[in-house]
Order: structure tokens, then sequence, then C-alpha cells
């Protein structure tokens, strides 16, 4: 799936305009970016509620794309600034992590 089939398939909110529209390959639920780190894979989307600066240096290293914050939370301007050097699309969801990664790998499961 392309990154803007989380705002054209799912109807999630962009936090910033002009990301590249890169592949997902695979789904990566987490709030422990220790985690995140070691296990997320390539090319992936991460499904999560924290919304700081970090996650994005964290997706970075990771080889992550695209990040998708749960329950409606809000994005401080750090942490757009911070996507938008590091060209990590991001993106806003009124649904939980539970759903939003059903609904994200149900896109890519075909």
């Amino acid at each position: 799936m392309k990154i803007s089939d989380l705002e054209k398939q799912l109807g999630y909110s962009s936090l910033w305009e002009g990301y590249g529209d890169g592949e997902i390959a695979d789904g990566y639920t987490s709030d422990l970016l220790s985690d995140v780190m070691g296990n997320a894979p390539d090319e992936s989307v991460l499904i999560t509620i924290q919304a700081h600066k970090n996650t994005v240096a964290v997706a970075s290293l990771a080889g992550i794309n695209a990040i998708v914050l749960c329950n409606n939370r809000p994005a401080p301007e750090e942490m757009i600034e911070a996507a938008k050097e590091e060209g990590v699309a991001v993106f806003r969801s009124s649904d939980s992590q539970f759903t939003t990664s059903w609904k994200i790998h149900d896109i890519l499961a075909g």
C-alpha cells in the first residue's frame, strides 16, 4: 500500500502536507520506543499514542515511513517539524490502536 492510502482509504488526517508517497509493506504497534527500534520492520507504519519528536527520530532510524497517532492524540509542533525534516508522514486517527492496527492489516493483506 502507499502512504497516501492512510488518508484515501482510511480517512486518517495528515498532520503535514508534502510527505513522499512511499510504500508501506508492514505495520508495527507499540508505545515503547526501544521496542520499536529493535523490532519494527522497514517500510512500515508505526501505530502509537506516543506524540513527541523522539517518536519521529526512532521511526527514522528504524526505516518507518509513516506514523499514525491514535485516539485523536494531538501532535506538538516540534514533532511535526521533526517529521518534515526526516520525511516521515504523520497521521491522526480517532480509532484505538487495536482498531487502527486491524484496519491497516486488512488493507495490507488485500
